[in-house]
C-alpha cells in the first residue's frame, strides 16, 4: 500500500472485531449468584411486583411496570452507600441486563437507585471480603503495595466492558436519576439510550478533579457539544437535572414528584413497539457513533484512567486518603472549588 493512504478494510476488520469482542463478551456471574437459586416468580397483578422468574441479588433488585409489564426496571438497592458501585454490584448489574436481554417480554429498561441517589461513584471504600482476591488476581499491587498499571487497567477494562454492553444490548434503556449520579454513577447513566432525571438532581464528575478520566466521558462531546463537555471535564463540576436538560446531556427532567410516574410513562410508550423490532431501531442509530470511533475512545479512557493514578495529584490523594480517610480526602479534593460553580456565579 502506497504511504499515506489509509487501508480503509483494514479499518473495517478491527472495527468488526472489536464490534464481535463487545457482543460476544462472557457473561460475568458474581459468585453470590452461583450459589442462589433463581426466586420463583409471584403470580400477582399488581404494577411493580415481580412477575416474572429472575435471579435474585443483593445489591439490586428488578420489577416490571407500565403495560403489561413489558417495562422491566432495576433498581440499585445499596441506599446507605447512596448506591456506590462495588465490584459486587456491578457483576450482579451485568447479569440482570443479561437476563433481561434474553427475555423477549421486556421492551425497556429502567436503571434507577434506591433512596437519596441514582449512584454516587464507584465505591472507595477499602474492599470486603472476596474482593481482595480480585486485587490479587491482576495484581494491582506488588509484593510491597506498591501499584501496578497493568493490573489497575485490567480491573478497569472489566467494568468499561460492562458500561459498553449496556450501551450495546438489544433493549432500550432509560437512566431514570433522582438525587445524585456522579462520577460512576454519572458513568453508567450517560450509557443509556436515554436520561431523565429530577430538576434538582446532581449530574457531573467531580472524580475528574485529580482521581483520573471519565471512561464514558467521551460521549459528553456527542451530546453536549465540545465547548461545554471540555468545560464540566476541566473544572469537575456538577450541573442539575434541569440544567442538563437545558445542554442536551439528558432528555427530559421534571419536578421530583412527578419523575417516577412520568418514567414509566415514557417508557410505555417506547414499549408500544416489539422489543425485537426496537432492537434493530437501536443497532441502527448506535451504528453511527460505533463508526463514529465511541468503542476505542471508551477503552483509550480507559487505558488513561488507569495512567492518571500515577500523577503527581493522584499520589497527593492516596496520601490524603491514607493519612486522613475517604471524607478528608474530598475536603482536600473538593475545597478549593466551592463556591466557584459556573452556574452559580452566572446566576448571581
Amino acid at each position: 500500500m502506497r504511504r499515506g493512504v489509509r487501508d480503509h478494510g483494514a479499518e473495517r476488520r478491527l472495527r468488526d472485531r472489536v464490534h464481535c469482542r463487545i457482543l460476544t463478551a462472557p457473561r460475568i456471574r458474581s459468585r453470590c449468584l452461583q450459589e442462589r437459586p433463581p426466586v420463583a416468580p409471584a403470580n400477582v397483578d399488581t404494577p411493580g411486583k415481580r412477575r416474572h422468574q429472575m435471579a435474585e441479588y443483593e445489591n439490586l433488585y428488578v420489577d416490571r411496570v407500565g403495560t403489561d409489564d413489558r417495562v422491566a426496571r432495576i433498581t440499585l438497592n445499596r441506599p446507605e452507600k447512596l448506591n456506590a458501585l462495588s465490584q459486587e454490584l456491578l457483576y450482579e448489574f451485568n447479569d440482570a441486563l443479561h437476563e433481561l436481554e434474553a427475555d423477549h417480554t421486556a421492551h425497556v429498561i429502567i436503571v434507577r437507585g434506591e433512596g437519596r441517589a441514582f449512584s454516587a461513584g464507584y465505591d472507595l471504600t477499602p474492599a470486603r471480603g472476596g474482593a481482595d482476591a480480585v486485587v490479587r488476581q491482576h495484581r494491582r499491587l506488588d509484593d510491597k503495595g506498591r501499584r501496578l498499571l497493568m493490573g489497575i487497567r485490567t480491573g478497569m477494562q472489566q467494568i468499561s466492558d460492562i458500561h459498553l454492553y449496556f450501551w450495546n444490548m438489544a433493549k432500550i434503556t432509560i437512566a431514570q436519576i433522582s438525587g445524585y449520579a456522579v462520577a460512576g454513577g454519572c458513568e453508567l447513566a450517560m450509557m443509556a439510550d436515554l436520561v431523565v432525571a429530577a430538576e434538582d438532581a446532581q449530574l457531573g464528575h467531580p472524580g475528574l478533579r485529580g482521581l483520573g478520566t471519565s471512561r464514558t466521558g467521551v460521549i459528553w462531546p456527542l451530546v453536549i457539544g465540545m465547548r461545554k463537555a471540555k468545560e464540566l471535564y476541566y473544572t469537575g463540576e456538577n450541573v442539575t437535572g434541569k440544567e442538563a436538560e437545558e445542554i442536551g446531556m439528558i432528555n427530559y427532567s421534571w419536578p421530583k414528584e412527578e419523575l417516577e410516574e412520568n418514567t414509566i410513562a415514557f417508557a410505555d410508550r417506547i414499549a408500544n413497539m416489539s422489543a425485537d423490532h426496537l432492537a434493530i431501531l437501536k443497532v441502527n442509530m448506535n451504528r453511527f457513533y460505533e463508526n463514529m470511533g465511541i468503542y476505542s475512545s471508551v477503552r483509550t479512557s480507559t487505558d488513561l484512567d488507569a495512567a492518571a493514578q500515577f500523577t503527581e495529584y493522584s499520589y497527593q490523594w492516596q496520601d490524603h486518603m491514607r493519612e486522613e480517610g475517604l471524607q478528608g480526602a474530598l475536603k482536600w479534593r473538593d475545597g478549593p472549588y466551592r463556591g466557584t460553580d459556573t452556574y452559580k456565579k452566572k446566576d448571581g
